[in-house]
């Protein structure tokens, strides 16, 4: 089931499915919509999200806070475990955060699969601001259950 892609007319096809995930996905996500956070690009074991930090998401110290900066890399996670259309949920996670995002930051969440064996999974998720900073280090570990996104 896990097979590598081969062909260009597989790879193809795999990247098609995982952008009809990702829309559907997105489609039925408020908790990513509501937070302004763009699906900027994703393929089977990958997703880009983006995320501008705005007032409402400020700590005391007029800092993003890290709880946004989670979500953010959770959402990215979770679209790239979700790309092979297999209904896949996070099992655990962990995040380092190494700089803060300010008001007006554009954040992106870059999510890269590291490890698919059996039903589980293991992503990385680098955070950045637009100016090349990296906010935060976040992995993922994923369980795949039974059905299909779409």
């Amino acid at each position: 089931m896990n097979k590598p892609v081969d062909t260009a007319a597989e790879r193809a096809s795999a990247q098609a499915l995982a952008e009809a995930v990702g829309a559907a996905m997105y489609a039925r996500d408020p908790a990513s919509q509501s937070l302004g956070m763009t699906l900027a690009a994703i393929g089977p074991g990958h997703a880009h999200m983006s995320m501008t930090v705005r007032a409402d998401m400020l700590n005391g110290h007029q800092t993003c806070h890290g709880g946004f900066i989670f979500a953010l890399a959770d959402s990215a996670f979770a679209f790239a475990c979700n790309s092979r259309n297999q209904v896949t949920v996070g099992a655990g996670c962990s995040i380092d955060y190494l700089s803060p995002g300010r008001l007006g930051d554009i954040l992106t969440a870059i999510a890269v699969e590291q490890s698919l064996a059996g039903k589980t999974g293991i992503y990385d998720i680098t955070v950045r601001a637009q100016d090349g900073r990296t906010i935060a280090l976040f992995r993922g570990k994923s369980h795949r259950i039974s059905g299909e996104v779409i």
